[in-house]
């Protein structure tokens, strides 16, 4: 199969690390369906086909399993072709720049937390299952965190904990899909450069960048290129595995 007949959904693509990973597989020569409850979604794809690609927006809220269930209708005559998704919608509440700690997280809080990261990767990633499977052919990445492979300092309990069990659900997705064609990864970003991580106050971030050996914050189009090759074909013996992209902050 070429690209263009390879469609890739990404979630959380509004801006960010999800806008860079979808420019980057549309000049690569995918159709992208950029998925966001974010009104600049819109404008986001929109670029992108001013540009010459082919992509589309949707509204989607990943918690809201109806809105998920709906997505074979929302992309239409691309739904079959679906060859690619990534789960990169997330969010990471920081009052006044910093996680709070446990010990004064609202449950409310830590329930969104996970029904947006977690919960919302499980539920587009099973409907997103029958068009994958049925083309015996599938790519499907996470996009966790390195809040999920070892201490952080800046995320606060519930990303830490959703972004640990994205990590446990794409394994387990890996076992189930092999044999079907459809290999699962995930990405572990370090501090990278997005409107997320610039809600964190400058001590926090300042703190954290004194420790990357690379001396820097890493860039979205970073990411993205590391997500280009998981979807390649040159990938299609990786499976299960996380790729760190910190510039050395986490060495296991």
């Amino acid at each position: 199969m070429r690209a263009r007949d390879r469609v890739a959904l990404v979630t959380g693509a509004a801006r960010g690390i999800g806008a860079a990973i979808a420019a980057r597989l549309v000049v690569d020569g995918h159709p992208v369906v950029l998925a966001d409850v974010l009104d600049e979604v819109e404008g986001t794809a929109a670029s992108l086909r001013e540009a010459g690609h082919e992509a589309r927006a949707i509204r989607l809220d990943v918690s809201d399993e109806a809105q998920v269930v709906g997505l074979p209708r929302a992309l239409g005559a691309w739904w079959e072709r679906l060859g690619i998704l990534v789960n990169n919608a997330g969010i990471s509440p920081k009052p006044e720049g910093r996680a709070r700690p446990v010990r004064d997280t609202p449950t409310e809080e830590w329930r969104r937390v996970l029904e947006v990261n977690l919960t919302g990767a499980f539920l587009v990633s099973r409907a997103c299952i029958p068009p994958l499977a049925a083309r015996h052919w599938g790519r499907i990445v996470m996009i966790a965190s390195q809040a999920a492979r070892t201490k952080s300092r800046i995320a606060g309990a519930h990303y830490a904990a959703s972004k640990s069990g994205l990590l446990g659900l794409a394994r387990r997705l890996a076992v189930e899909l092999g044999p079907e064609g459809v290999t699962v990864n995930s990405v572990a970003p370090g501090r990278i450069d997005t409107p997320m991580a610039r809600g964190s106050a400058s001590a926090v971030n300042d703190a954290f960048l004194a420790d990357i050996p690379l001396g820097r914050a890493g860039s979205p189009e970073e990411v993205a290129a590391v997500v280009a090759f998981l979807v390649s074909d040159a990938a299609s013996y990786l499976n299960g595995a996380t790729i760190d992209v910190g510039g050395g902050s986490f060495m296991p």
